[in-house]
């Protein structure tokens, strides 16, 4: 893509650089002022052969983003909006339009069509388990980009794939679109067909649903009406920006006052189901990226830690290690230690992902009888 014609970026070369971002299987596409267009691939970012973006260049993009048929905005109305934007044949990408410094920027996240299985994401067997619980709550974690939203597509898809069940989301926005399957599933899109998460997730109760998937975990509200849901026999399977396990718990307890989290603790420990924290790793082989992958199951000795809070839930990180295991839990230190003893990700990648970075070398060094390669 060597080279730019006078005036601002064509529509046909926008899509052609989100066609070159699929088959280069970048996660994401960067379209700023100043800078080229942009790849994030396998965590790393690379420029695209092309002059730096102008002003003009990036407007044409968000309008041709914002002006898609069905889309309902236009750049002049905003100042920021998350939407999803379609290439029939190539892929759906997940947009974030925004301004900076004047000038409008892009974001476009790649989604594919076809929803990955746990098998082809490399995710654990307890995944698996976690997908077939029927109600509580579920938390998917993890860093931006860490691969929550295609955990929960690939949950949710296997459920309506396997049993007659009624799924309710709540997107923001729309990402994976799912197939018919044995279920029935709803999806609504924040500001195109709802006004709010809460708005949603309220009329979500009156929808006959089994399983209602909420795209974040933002609020207060939201939480306390996932709690409901959860406490009145429903899946609610939701994410939040959380790095880890214990973390996940301080913070769904945190959206609330200091006054109610005593009682937000019992009703978090009463529906918890499970809690999956993810990672997203380059592979040994520099081909492509590995989840490694936190888990937690709600056991009653989960649900007594989560009601004391403090000291008791830092000690979950051991009991995943040890009395959860043969239950398929595992903390983050002992999933790398596996992933590295299995040769898919490299030491450095293991000692700069650890909890406890310390503790996991003197264990890798122990084992290979004192080889740090």
């Amino acid at each position: 893509m060597e080279g730019q014609t006078t005036g601002p970026i064509s529509e046909e070369m926008f899509h052609s650089f989100l066609q070159l971002a699929v088959k280069r299987q970048a996660s994401d596409v960067h379209f700023e002022v100043g800078y080229p267009p942009t790849y994030r691939v396998f965590g790393e970012l690379l420029a695209a052969k092309y002059p730096p973006l102008t002003h003009e260049d990036t407007e044409a993009i968000a309008n041709f983003v914002l002006q898609a048929p069905g889309s309902g905005f236009t750049p002049l109305d905003f100042r920021e909006v998350d939407r999803s934007y379609s290439l029939p044949g190539v892929s759906r990408f997940r947009a974030s339009i925004f301004k900076q410094r004047g000038s409008w920027g892009a974001v476009m996240r790649t989604i594919p069509f076809a929803i990955p299985d746990f098998a082809s994401l490399n995710l654990p067997e307890v995944v698996q388990t976690i997908a077939e619980a029927r109600r509580g709550l579920v938390l998917v974690t993890g860093a931006t980009g860490n691969g929550k939203s295609t955990t929960i597509a690939a949950i949710i898809n296997h459920i309506i794939q396997q049993e007659r069940l009624h799924v309710v989301t709540v997107e923001d926005p729309i990402e994976f679109i799912f197939q018919a399957g044995k279920g029935l599933i709803i999806q609504r899109e924040v500001g195109a067909d709802t006004a709010s998460y809460s708005d949603a997730l309220r009329a979500a109760l009156r929808q006959d649903p089994d399983v209602i998937m909420v795209g974040e975990l933002r609020d207060r509200e939201a939480a306390d009406i996932c709690l409901k849901a959860a406490e009145t026999g429903h899946l609610v399977i939701t994410s939040l920006h959380t790095p880890d396990v214990t973390r996940s718990i301080g913070r769904v307890v945190g959206l609330f006052p200091a006054d109610e989290q005593d009682t937000v603790r019992a009703r978090f420990a009463d529906n918890l189901q499970a809690i999956v924290s993810l990672r997203l790793l380059l592979r040994a082989d520099a081909a492509g990226l590995i989840p490694a992958v936190e888990a937690l199951l709600a056991t009653s000795t989960v649900r007594e830690a989560i009601r004391e809070g403090g000291a008791r839930v830092q000690d979950l990180r051991n009991y995943m290690d040890t009395a959860g295991a043969d239950l398929g839990m595992h903390s983050f230190d002992q999933y790398l230690y596996k992933l590295h003893e299995a040769k898919r990700i490299s030491l450095d990648t293991a000692l700069g992902n650890a909890t406890f970075r310390a503790d996991l070398e003197r264990r890798i060094l122990i084992e290979t009888g004192g080889r740090s390669a």
